[in-house]
C-alpha cells in the first residue's frame, strides 16, 4: 500500500530545499554578515578557482559539490571588490550570474550589495487594466544616456498619460552602443548607463511619481561577444537553431541547471530591483519540446515570487506565432503569461496609413483586418499568409483584450526599417493623429515608442560597438540581406559608426515647437479620455461593436454599463460618408482630430446628435470623431 500526493504544478519549484541535490544558494556572489559566498555551476570544468582582485590576484580553491556546482565563501569582502573564476587552471572567466561589469563583457566581475534606500515600501504594483507603456532606449532617450537622467523626465511622462515605462534590454553588452540584444550577462545591468545603483535610483524615483517600470529580457540567446557560458557547461544546444546562433539548452540534458540559471536572472530583477513586468524577447525562438516548458516554469517562480513579496509583477511575451496558448492560463493548458505583444494590429495600422505591402505588410491593407484586430486580437488565427507562405495563427477571440499590447510603432517596427523612420517622417500629420486614435481608443493595453507623443523625426537606426572586426562584419552584412527581402537596395547606415547612433537620439526640444506641441497636446488628451470616459477605461472585447463601411472606412461602439463611446475612422484620402447604428440617445462630441484645436481643417460632423437607432454624417479624409451618450440636460446642439 502506498500513498499518491498531487502536485498540480506536476514539478518542484525553485524555491524548494533542493535543486539538482544542492542546497539552495544563491547563483554568483552574494554578501553576507561576514564576507560573501560564491555559487557557480560549471559542470564542464574538473577544478575551479576563485581570483580575487585583478592585479595582485589572491586564489581560493573552490569546493565541488554534486550536479557540477562549485561554490567556497570568503571573509572581509565589500561590495566593488572584483573576481575571476579560474577553470581548470588555464581559462580566466566572468561570472556567468555576475551583477556588474565594470570593466565591460570581458572584464572582471564585482560584487554588489543588495543594501539600498528604498522609500516605495507601500509601492504593490498596477492592475493590468491600467497599463499604458512608454518604451525608451536608456541611451538614446537622453543626451547623456544614463539611468538617472531619465528621473528629471517622469514626472512630464506621468502627466502624458503614461502608467509604466518599458526599458530597453539592460543586461550588460559589449561596448557602449548598443540595442540591448546583445547582453551577454542576463544578471548585469549596463555598467555604461549606471550599473545596478543606477538602475535602483530610477526604480525608487518612478515609484515615487507612481509610475510602474517593466523590463526587456532576452532568454532566447545571448550575444556572440562576450559570451563565455560554453566554458562553463550545456547552457546551448545544437539540436534547435536560433536565428541570432546558438539555442539555449531548456530541454536537454542538464537543463534542469540552465533553467534555473534564467529564472534566477528573472526573479533577481524583481526582487532586488522591484520591477513591476518582464517583457520576455522572441519567445518563439525558444524550442523547447518538454512537458513542464522552460517559459511555462518561469511564469509560475516569478508569480510565485511575487506574491510571497505583497506586489503585482506582469510578465508579458513577445511572440511571432499568433498563438493564444501564451496567454491561456496554465491550467488551461497555456503558458499563462500576463499579456503578449500583438503585432497584427501595428501591422494593419501601419498598411492603412501608409500603403506600403513589401515584406510582411502584404498580408495587410485593409479597414475590415483592423476591424478584426479590434474584434478579436489576431487578425490572422489560421487564414493562408502570403508573406509566410503557410496558414499562420489560432483563434484569439476567447482572449481577453487586456492580454494584448498593441502600438503604432516601437523599437522593432521603427529600427527594423532600413532608414530607421519615424511614422512622424513617412505620413503627414493628420495620419498621425490617425494612428494615435486606432491605438488609444482600443480596448487594448497601449504602447507608446519614445518620442511618438510629439512626433520625434529622428530616426531609430540600429547600433552596436563591438570590438571584434569580424563580428561587425558580420553583422553590416546581416543587415543588407535582412533588408532585400523588403526590396531595399539603397546603403543602409552602417550599426558599428558612432553617428547612426548619434542621429537616432531624441531632441527634447520639439516638445514645445509648432505641430509637435500641438500633438504632444492631442496624445494627452486621447490618454485622458482613456482614463476618465467608463467605456473607454473598461477594457473588453465584449462590450464592443466594429463594423466596416468601406476599405477604409470604420467605426466602433464601446460601453460599460449605461456609458457608451461611438468611434469612427477614416483611413482614406477623401471624404467619406458614414452610416452607424447606435444606441438610441442623446450623443456629443469628445474629439475630432480633424478640428482646428489640433491644427486640422476644421470638422464636418456634429457637435451633437440624437437618434433612435442610426445616423450618417460625412468625415473628413484621414481623420476620426469619437462621440460618447450623454443625459437629455447636456445636450447643446441641434437634434436630427
Amino acid at each position: 500500500m502506498f500513498n499518491l500526493v498531487h502536485r498540480t504544478e506536476g514539478q518542484a519549484s525553485l524555491s524548494d530545499a533542493f535543486v539538482g541535490g544542492v542546497r539552495r544558494q544563491k547563483l554568483g556572489a552574494s554578501l553576507e554578515d561576514n564576507g560573501c559566498h560564491f555559487l557557480l555551476w560549471a559542470p564542464s570544468a574538473r577544478e575551479v578557482a576563485l581570483q580575487i582582485g585583478t592585479g595582485q590576484t589572491k586564489t581560493r580553491p573552490m569546493q565541488k559539490g554534486s550536479a557540477g556546482y562549485f561554490s567556497c565563501s570568503v571573509e572581509d569582502l565589500a561590495a566593488g571588490s572584483k573576481y575571476w573564476f579560474l577553470l581548470d587552471g588555464a581559462r580566466r572567466r566572468s561570472d556567468p550570474a555576475s551583477r556588474w561589469q565594470p570593466d565591460g563583457v570581458h572584464g572582471a566581475s564585482a560584487i554588489v550589495s543588495d543594501n539600498f534606500p528604498w522609500n516605495d515600501a507601500d509601492w504593490r504594483g498596477l492592475p493590468l487594466d491600467e497599463l499604458v507603456f512608454y518604451e525608451i532606449h536608456v541611451a538614446t532617450f537622453t543626451r547623456e544616456g544614463t539611468f538617472e537622467a531619465i528621473i528629471p523626465r517622469l514626472r512630464e511622462l506621468k502627466r502624458l498619460g503614461v502608467t509604466v515605462i518599458e526599458l530597453m534590454p539592460i543586461a550588460q553588452f559589449p561596448g557602449e552602443r548598443n540595442w540591448g540584444y546583445d547582453g551577454a550577462y542576463p544578471f548585469a545591468a549596463q555598467d555604461s548607463y549606471g550599473g545596478p545603483g543606477g538602475l535602483k535610483k530610477l526604480v525608487n524615483a518612478c515609484h515615487r511619481e507612481g509610475l510602474g517600470v517593466a523590463l526587456d529580457v532576452v532568454y532566447n540567446h545571448l550575444g556572440p561577444e562576450g559570451n563565455y557560458l560554453r566554458d562553463f557547461g550545456p547552457y546551448f544546444t545544437d539540436r534547435h537553431k536560433t536565428p541570432w546562433g546558438e539555442a539555449v539548452n531548456f530541454d536537454g540534458p542538464e537543463s534542469d541547471h540552465v533553467r534555473r540559471f534564467f529564472i534566477e536572472s528573472a526573479l533577481y530583477w524583481v526582487s532586488s530591483f522591484h520591477i513591476d513586468a518582464l517583457r520576455l524577447d522572441a519567445v518563439h525562438a525558444i524550442v523547447d519540446t518538454s512537458a513542464v516548458p522552460f517559459l511555462e516554469q518561469l511564469v509560475r517562480e516569478v508569480q510565485g515570487a511575487a506574491s510571497g513579496l505583497g506586489r503585482t509583477v506582469h510578465l508579458i511575451a513577445e511572440s511571432d506565432l499568433n498563438d493564444s496558448r501564451v496567454v491561456r492560463p496554465r491550467l488551461c493548458g497555456g503558458y499563462g503569461f500576463d499579456a503578449q505583444w500583438n503585432d497584427d494590429f501595428h501591422h494593419c495600422v501601419h498598411a492603412l496609413l501608409t500603403g506600403e505591402g513589401s515584406g510582411y505588410y502584404a498580408d495587410f491593407g485593409s479597414a475590415v483586418q483592423l476591424a478584426t484586430a479590434y474584434a478579436d486580437g489576431y487578425v490572422y488565427s489560421g487564414q493562408y499568409s502570403k508573406y509566410r507562405r503557410r496558414r499562420y495563427g489560432n483563434a484569439s477571440h476567447l482572449v481577453p483584450a487586456r492580454r494584448f499590447v498593441v502600438s503604432v510603432q516601437n523599437h522593432d517596427q521603427v529600427g527594423n526599417r532600413a532608414e530607421g523612420e519615424r511614422l512622424a517622417v513617412i505620413v503627414d500629420f493628420e495620419k498621425l493623429k490617425l494612428a494615435a486614435g486606432a491605438l488609444l481608443l482600443s480596448p487594448f493595453l497601449p504602447l507608446l515608442f519614445m518620442g511618438e507623443e510629439y512626433g520625434e523625426v529622428a530616426p531609430f537606426l540600429y547600433f552596436v560597438n563591438h570590438s571584434d572586426q569580424r563580428l561587425v562584419e558580420a553583422v553590416r552584412r546581416g543587415r543588407r540581406e535582412e533588408f532585400a527581402g523588403f526590396g531595399w537596395h539603397g546603403d543602409v547606415p552602417d550599426p558599428q559608426a558612432e553617428e547612426t547612433f548619434e542621429r537616432s537620439r531624441l531632441d527634447w526640444s520639439l516638445r514645445q515647437r509648432g505641430r509637435h506641441r500641438i500633438l504632444l497636446s492631442f496624445y494627452s488628451e486621447l490618454l485622458r479620455l482613456r482614463r476618465c470616459v467608463r467605456a473607454l477605461s473598461n477594457l473588453s472585447k465584449a462590450n464592443m461593436r466594429v463594423w466596416v463601411s468601406s476599405s477604409a472606412t470604420w467605426g466602433m461602439e464601446r460601453w460599460c454599463g449605461d456609458d457608451r463611446v461611438l468611434a469612427v475612422f477614416n483611413f482614406g484620402d477623401s471624404l467619406a460618408r458614414v452610416c452607424a447604428e447606435v444606441g438610441a440617445g442623446v450623443w456629443r462630441r469628445r474629439m475630432d482630430s480633424s478640428e482646428t484645436q489640433w491644427a486640422g481643417p476644421g470638422s464636418t460632423s456634429p457637435e451633437d446628435f440624437e437618434t433612435t437607432a442610426s445616423v450618417s454624417w460625412e468625415i473628413l479624409a484621414r481623420s476620426f470623431s469619437v462621440f460618447e451618450r450623454v443625459d437629455r440636460g447636456e445636450q447643446r446642439g441641434v437634434a436630427f
